[in-house]
């Protein structure tokens, strides 16, 4: 009987190998971040290290999948699969590296300079160093002087010689001392004469992208032309002789005691400016707007985004934006403007107005008048009447009119009601229409007024009549004679908020 044969021994599959792609790339980012938190590499080289060679770290990741593929064939083994957790390191890589390198481009130091965050606060603008410098030169009889700066605030005040003085104060923002001390070196600024005229270059940009904001505090003769141009930082300037010109981005102009004329150009700058001999223009784009006794014109040009006030202005203003077109002759009080309501005070005419989806309130204004609105109120008095002619849509039209004032009226108002204070204007109605048409008293200046979905309101301007005041003893009585009765005083008419 033969002897049963004994089954062959069962060999177990080779086991798979665990890879070791993704520790090795776990091992290099934490020797990176190691040397980090260590100091032997500043966080912002560290950003700009991973922003550039993030993908080499996707290649060393490849290389050692394709080696464990070789050697999982040498064994006769399946190689292992990159795995669940291997596909979430990758995106995170690919992710983070993208936004890394899109990261890489922004100027950081500039908006750390923006928003005024210290190197220290946000180690990735890098930690902030300061230089001072002091200039002095003689400056050219019947000179001008030009300023250009990329970065820093402008300051210019008049100095009692015949020299231009410069104090210099420079931040930099670097990732250490060598390098700030570098980079101040190459932005020292330069001062050159040609001719009559005097430069001075901040030359903020000399070290590249590196952080660099240069302050000038500048006193010069008074009798002078400034021509400033400037990227970024506030500029001030006090008793000048000459005419300024100002081209600037970010910041606040502030002009005090100005003989010239003052041109800015401007783009999302604030302006302050009080007490200017010449001509005022303002072009470009423009945040806050407050010019204050200004004895020549004005002239306003462009987008205002928040708010313009205007006071004491001798001659013509002209303002011109994409919803309004404005011009006056003359302001003798205020003016307040922003993008939902007019309201001006003491203007003289002849006075153009052309604007949309504003309140406007004109008060004391004397002489001609054309205004034109739609989707607000007008309400309009007047201390001289000349010609007039109002048109509105969506709007009440409130006209007052000197009380002894003589003028011819065409109102009309489709959708609304006309309602008058003068007895001789009737007003007349045809369905949804009112219309009036007359004189009051002999004519006078011509008044035309339509609107339409609004009302119309004409009236006498209100006078105030002082009351006299009550004597604080009672008046003697004569003997003899029996005092007359008092007569009670005639109440003092209501006066009207115009």
């Amino acid at each position: 009987m033969a002897s049963p044969v004994a089954p062959p021994p069962v060999v177990p599959p080779p086991q798979r190998q665990r890879s070791f792609a993704g520790p090795v790339v776990l091992i290099l980012l934490g020797i990176l971040f190691l040397m980090g938190t260590m100091g032997m590499l500043h966080w912002g080289t560290l950003a700009h290290v991973f922003a550039r060679f993030w993908p080499v770290l996707l290649i060393i990741w490849g290389v050692i999948k394709f080696l464990e593929y070789q050697q999982a064939q040498r064994a006769g083994v399946r190689p292992r699969g990159i795995g669940v957790g291997g596909v979430f390191l990758i995106i995170f890589l690919v992710v983070a590296g993208l936004i890394a390198t899109q990261a890489a481009k922004v100027n950081w130091n500039a908006i750390g300079d923006e928003i005024n965050i210290d190197g220290e606060d946000f180690p990735v603008f890098g930690n902030s160093y300061e230089y001072s410098d002091d200039l002095e030169q003689a400056f050219p009889a019947g000179g001008s002087l030009r300023v250009n700066v990329e970065r820093g605030a402008i300051t210019i005040n008049t100095s009692t010689d015949n020299k231009i003085h410069v104090s210099v104060h420079k931040r930099i923002r670097a990732d250490k001392q060598e390098d700030a001390d570098k980079y101040n070196t190459q932005t020292k600024p330069e001062i050159g004469v040609n001719d009559k005229i005097f430069t001075i270059n901040g030359n903020t940009n000399g070290a590249g992208e590196h952080g660099v904001t240069t302050d000038m505090d500048i006193t010069m003769p008074r009798k002078a032309d400034v021509v400033i141009t400037s990227h970024r930082g506030d500029v001030d300037i006090t008793d000048r002789e000459g005419n300024l010109q100002i081209t600037t981005q970010r910041g606040t102009v502030s002009l005090e005691n100005i003989t010239g004329n003052v041109e800015l150009n401007l783009s999302g700058t604030s302006v302050r400016a009080e007490k200017v001999g010449g001509d005022f223009a303002i072009d470009g784009r423009a945040s806050e707007v407050t010019l204050s006794e200004i004895k020549g014109s004005v002239r306003l040009n462009g987008e205002f985004m928040e708010h313009v006030h205007l006071a004491k202005v001798d001659k013509t203003v002209s303002f011109r934006s994409s919803r309004t077109d404005m011009e006056f002759s003359k302001l003798d009080g205020d003016l307040d403007l922003d993008s939902k309501d007019l309201r001006a005070s003491s203007l003289t005419g002849p006075m153009r107005l052309t604007t949309r989806s504003k309140d406007i309130q004109l008060e004391q204004l004397a002489g001609d008048l054309r205004l034109q609105d739609s989707n607000g109120e007008v309400n309009v008095s007047f201390s001289s009447l000349g010609s007039v002619q109002i048109e509105n849509r969506k709007g009440d039209i409130d006209v007052a009119v000197p009380a002894k004032a003589t003028f011819h009226l065409e109102a009309r108002s489709r959708g609304g009601d006309i309602d008058t204070e003068f007895s001789e204007l009737k007003v007349e109605e045809n369905h949804s229409d009112h219309s009036v048409n007359g004189n009051v008293g002999e004519g006078g200046p011509r008044i035309v007024i339509n609107n339409e979905h609004g009302n119309i309101t004409l009236r006498r301007e209100s006078v105030s009549v002082p009351v006299p005041p009550t004597p604080s003893t009672p008046p003697a009585v004569n003997r003899g004679k029996m005092p007359k009765p008092a007569v009670p005083a005639k109440p003092a008419p209501d006066v009207t908020e115009n």
